[in-house]
């Protein structure tokens, strides 16, 4: 034993730090040691979560070469029970969540192994045994009973913790360092107390009183988590207090009535009069149901620091509001704090079920550390009411806690009793200075339940009977902690009954008030960013904006984004894209990348900031954009647009990863929360925004008529039959044009460069926003065909219908109504066949339909017995329902592809075949169908 005496005479805590270090990274460790704690883990075996603990005698693994080695029987016995209780020390640590007192009405599930100490190769007669392993978890040497017990508190009472998976050391020892803290145990004082228990007093007292003046009406009420109302008021004001100044929160509609109430403030006349039913204030929207609606408010808080917090609205479609609010959340952060995102904070409050089973969360987490999305860490709340519908949590998921998507981005989760309020604001307080710390994401997971079925109206014992038993039964947090702070004399028995007296008093005045009023007032969510903006109607939008630029500035804007520097190289083909365009601007000739990036390079002198978002936008699916380019030997980025002379704006540009759903949702609330900045969404191919389909759906097509949010987004959808098959050819124009009503969003497919320009200028030279849908084009970037002239950027607009320039408008007898592409393949078979008597119309907007423009068109053709839509589309798709519904100004014959239920053949001879079978109909009559 003489030559192994070392290791009786170092200190254990020296070894402790050396094995944590050996299990972070076995290369960093000295050989010997290396081979020393091989041996010790082959002995003791560490045994994963599923497998049983399997007795054994430690061996040492032979070190090869001149490596130190001992045997099992050289090492003291002392030593492998210090060992043996760091083992347990990081049992705890590891799987102590799984053993927790957080579930208020269910017993947990069953875990082997388990941490009794017979688990680590220890018994109780080890228990009253000093061991200096408890300086590993920061305490004197002491016995294994004490250091369980400080375990115990920390890890397996009512906060449970994950976060050993972390990979990095600093935050790892971080979390450690903070749950030593009074052994991660809440220690507030009375005044702090009080507070906590006022606020559970509102949200417990707001859901009587509404379950008791409106009943079985639905409210989707906090029953069961109330204890999230003063975790959330702490939550603000502590960060307040640590300099955040504005909060952006999302959440699903299960207590959202209460947060708007008891954190929010809002007036709760208004919350009453949703609940009367009663007509809105306004005609220009239809609204929502009252648990749907969001919320801007500024406020004051105890400490007297002024904060903006915005509860964002959205649909029944869960999680989605999620991707809204960080879009909202880095718009915030680069308008106003892009030096400090701390400055901004979102939170995002989930459903157990929704969290678990809605794919949107993991394209949100993954959005969390990249450059174009991420907001400085996201406070994570899960509801977790154990039900979802009907739905029992063990059908809900495959994984152990719905919070395991956590992992993905390694953030730490905290599990924790929602029946224990100070345990709630405790574990809020640690998140919140996790994320101000590192910038990152955290969990937590609010263990309650949900008094009634999914609505008030709702029979939950129908699935659950024994669960809803158990409820019944169970008091509402708030008279469990008045409990407490009754036995611990910080109240009498008096103060809760006053306290709640005194809240319904309130509501009842509001109500008798309420009552007196015959309309409902909605306010537009952020309407502090919305100053000078005004809401219009489809007439408004149809009026002609001035867009014009003057030639001097497109001059010096075209001589900064053609010029590389001088001094890096670049792949020739990229100098010679970027150098084209100003050969193409000299002969007056402009292409519809180059005018894309003048239209950009304009705004941004004119005090727009621009941000454009999708998969592989940088360059341009189609290689047409290149607003970043790299230099070839270091792959250093080169952005030309951002050294525009006299450049107001911020030009943002970012490829996005390969998400359409999250993505949509986040530039979308990007738009929401900056409506000076033209905010661009493009897809790789517009077939792809099917993948994003709700965003569509629930916010951009109605969100100004259900929530009065104007917004701006861009969506830009390459759309033409090229014969690159099914999901290549077709933006699925009909799917937008049916959800077009009323004054609801602008759908352009354009045909020139000069008029895709002005498009995007009218969308920031209006004093009012509406989304903006371009079927852009493919092949047309590189038509020669598809040029203009500089005039028609210096004098021109934009043009919702481009007629007939080139024919003798008394000759034609057949007038061709069509959009985009399919204008060029019918002028070039006009050509080939000489036939001048046949005009083509372009449609530039198809929403909303220029009537009176078409009507004076028509007018111009007095000849005329043959009106076509033409469309490449099949029947049943593109645009042709639409203007069957709206086009009523003549009787038109349709020129296009038989229904098909795939947008296009898979086969380029096929497709070639059936475009042409379109081209022809538009010449041939008897080809009608």
């Amino acid at each position: 034993m003489d030559r192994f005496s070392f290791l009786n005479a170092a200190h254990t805590e020296f070894f402790a730090q050396l094995y944590d270090q050996y299990l972070e990274n076995p290369d960093s460790v000295e050989p010997s040691w290396r081979s020393f704690f091989q041996g010790f883990d082959f002995g003791m075996t560490t045994y994963n979560e599923e497998q049983a603990l399997v007795q054994s005698v430690p061996t040492v693994v032979q070190a090869s070469g001149d490596s130190c080695s001992a045997s099992n029987a050289e090492v003291s016995e002392k030593l492998q029970k210090e060992f043996k209780v760091i083992k347990l020390i990081e049992g705890y640590r590891t799987r102590g969540h799984l053993f927790t007192k957080t579930n208020p009405v269910r017993d947990r599930r069953h875990y082997d192994p388990t941490l009794d100490v017979e688990t680590f190769g220890l018994s109780s007669a080890d228990l009253n045994t000093v061991f200096d392993a408890a300086k590993v978890i920061g305490v004197a040497p002491c016995t294994l009973r004490e250091i369980i017990g400080h375990l115990d508190r920390i890890y397996c009472q009512h906060i449970g913790i994950e976060y050993v998976y972390i990979r990095k050391p600093e935050i790892v020892e971080w979390i450690r360092q903070k749950l030593r803290v009074n052994d991660n145990q809440p220690n507030f004082s009375a005044d702090e107390k009080k507070l906590i228990l006022g606020k559970l007093n509102q949200a417990v007292s707001f859901e009587n009183f509404l379950h008791t003046k409106y009943v079985g009406q639905k409210r989707f009420s906090l029953e069961g988590g109330e204890s999230v109302i003063p975790a959330l008021d702490a939550l603000i004001e502590k960060a307040a207090d640590k300099g955040v100044e504005q909060f952006v929160m999302g959440m699903a509609h299960r207590g959202r009535l209460n947060v708007l109430a008891n954190i929010f403030g809002k007036s709760t006349q208004d919350i009453f009069s949703e609940f009367d039913g009663k007509d809105y204030d306004q005609e220009y929207f239809d609204g929502d149901v009252k648990y749907h609606l969001g919320l801007t408010a500024d406020k004051v808080t105890r400490s007297g620091k002024k904060i903006n917090i915005n509860l964002a609205p959205n649909p029944s479609h869960l999680e989605t509001v999620g991707a809204v609010i960080e879009g909202i959340t880095r718009a915030k952060q680069d308008k106003y704090y892009a030096d400090d995102f701390s400055k901004v904070l979102p939170i995002a409050v989930h459903g157990d079920a929704a969290i678990a089973g809605q794919g949107i969360l993991y394209e949100i987490v993954q959005m969390a550390q990249l450059d174009g999305y991420k907001t400085g860490g996201t406070i994570h709340i899960v509801i977790n009411n154990q039900v979802g519908f009907t739905t029992n949590y063990l059908d809900a998921r495959s994984s152990t806690y719905c919070t395991d998507i956590a992992k993905v981005t390694l953030s730490p989760v905290l599990h924790v009793n929602a029946d224990d309020a100070e345990a709630v604001v405790h574990a809020m307080s640690f998140a919140l200075d996790f994320r101000m710390e590192f910038g990152r994401d955290v969990f937590i997971d609010l263990l309650g339940y949900r008094k009634y079925g999914h609505n008030e109206g709702d029979e939950p014992r129908f699935t659950q009977p024994v669960l809803y038993k158990i409820i019944a039964k169970h008091q509402n947090p708030r008279d469990i902690y008045a409990l407490k702070l009754l036995s611990e004399g910080v109240i009498d028995a008096t103060y809760v009954n006053q306290l709640e007296k005194e809240y319904k008093a309130v509501l009842e005045t509001n109500l008798e008030e309420s009552r007196k009023k015959d309309l409902t007032i909605i306010t537009p969510f952020m309407q502090n960013e919305w100053a000078g903006f005004e809401q219009v109607s489809d007439d408004v939008m149809l009026k002609k904006v001035d867009t014009t630029v003057a030639k001097d500035t497109l001059d010096s804007i075209i001589g900064t984004v053609s010029s590389l520097p001088s001094d890096k190289k670049f792949i020739n083909k990229i100098t010679k894209i970027v150098t084209d365009r100003k050969t193409g601007y000299d002969n007056n000739t402009i292409d519809w990348g180059t005018a894309e990036t003048l239209a950009y390079g304009t705004l941004l002198t004119e005090g727009f900031d621009v941000r454009i978002s999708g998969q592989d936008v940088e360059r341009g699916t189609f290689s047409h954009r290149h607003a970043v380019v790299k230099v070839e030997d270091s792959e250093e980025e080169v952005v030309l647009l951002n050294h525009i002379e006299n450049k107001k704006g911020n030009f943002h540009v970012f490829n996005s990863f390969l998400s359409e759903y999250g993505v949509l949702g986040f530039d979308y609330g990007y738009a929401l929360a900056n409506p000076k900045s033209l905010t661009i969404w493009e897809a790789q191919f517009g077939d792809f925004s099917n993948g994003a389909q709700i965003m569509i759906d629930q916010y951009i097509s109605c969100g100004e008529d259900k929530w009065n949010n104007q917004n701006g987004i861009v969506m830009l959808l390459p759309h033409g039959y090229e014969g690159q098959g099914a999901e290549h050819s077709s933006a699925r124009m009909e799917r937008y044009l049916q959800l077009c009503a009323r004054h609801n969003m602008y759908v352009a497919d354009c045909t020139t460069p000069a008029n895709f320009f002005h498009l995007l200028r009218r969308q920031m030279k209006t004093n009012f926003r509406k989304p903006l849908i371009v079927f852009s084009p493919k092949s047309l970037l590189r038509d020669p065909r598809c040029v203009s002239p500089i005039e028609e950027f210096t004098n021109g607009g934009f043009q919702e219908t481009i007629d007939d320039a080139t024919v003798n408008k008394a000759e034609v007898k057949t007038l061709v109504f069509c959009t985009g592409k399919f204008y060029y393949d019918i002028t070039a078979e006009r050509a080939n066949n000489g036939r001048n008597d046949v005009a083509v119309v372009r449609i530039e907007q198809l929403f909303p339909l220029p009537i009176e423009q078409l009507e004076a068109i028509i007018a111009q053709y007095p000849n005329v017995d043959d009106y076509v839509w033409a469309q490449e589309e099949p029947k049943n798709m593109g645009a042709y329902t639409y203007m069957l519904a709206n086009f009523d100004l003549v009787k038109w014959r349709l020129a296009s592809l038989k229904a098909y239920a795939a947008p296009a053949s898979g086969s380029y001879t096929r497709a070639k075949r059936r475009h042409a079978d379109a081209i022809r109909m538009v010449f041939d009559k008897k080809l009608f169908r």
